[in-house]
């Protein structure tokens, strides 16, 4: 009989703890009225402003004793300027590029890549071409286009997170 109650209060728990799983499961089936996302690109970031963008990530950082790595590109994704924080990890400077490079390309912070896998379990969302899904990277928009992205990298996701908003604050207004 102990065996019993005690096969049956294993069963309610996992029951119980699998709940809260299964209704925060997205209906992928679901078709939204609009594109997420669809904001048009723009005429790629000068590498004036790119360096400006730096310059903020770097003055962020520097304010708060962190080296990181801080990429922008523009809104194909490629490079267009760059800077390594004297200390900086070394892993981080591809890492930053990719951030920016996936912010510019998919339209979106690589935060909503984190959380959709993190969060939401949306594990295929790790099967796109060149997805990150670590926060520190922001698209650059302005006037409502993407005209590039930052990405930040080297210390914890929430510590890129901090300075790539700072960084990106220079054209996001």
């Amino acid at each position: 009989m102990t065996l019993r109650i005690f096969a049956a209060a294993l069963l309610a728990g996992g029951v119980l703890a699998a709940g809260p799983a299964c209704a925060q499961a997205p209906n992928l089936d679901a078709v939204p009225d609009k594109m997420p996302f669809a904001n048009p690109f723009g005429q790629p970031i000068s590498m004036d402003r790119a360096n400006a963008v730096i310059a903020a990530g770097v003055a962020e950082a520097k304010k708060r004793g962190w080296d990181l790595n801080i990429a922008v590109v523009g809104p194909s994704g490629d490079l267009t300027a760059f800077g390594r924080m004297d200390n900086a990890q070394f892993a981080s400077i591809s890492i930053s590029q990719h951030k920016a490079r996936v912010a510019a390309r998919y339209r979106r912070p690589t935060k909503a890549f984190e959380d959709g896998v993190t969060k939401a379990g949306l594990n295929y969302l790790l099967t796109l071409d060149d997805v990150i899904a670590s926060r520190g990277g922001s698209p650059l928009i302005e006037d409502g286009k993407i005209i590039g992205a930052v990405g930040c990298s080297g210390g914890t996701g929430s510590q890129d997170e901090v300075v790539c908003t700072a960084a990106a604050a220079v054209v996001n207004k």
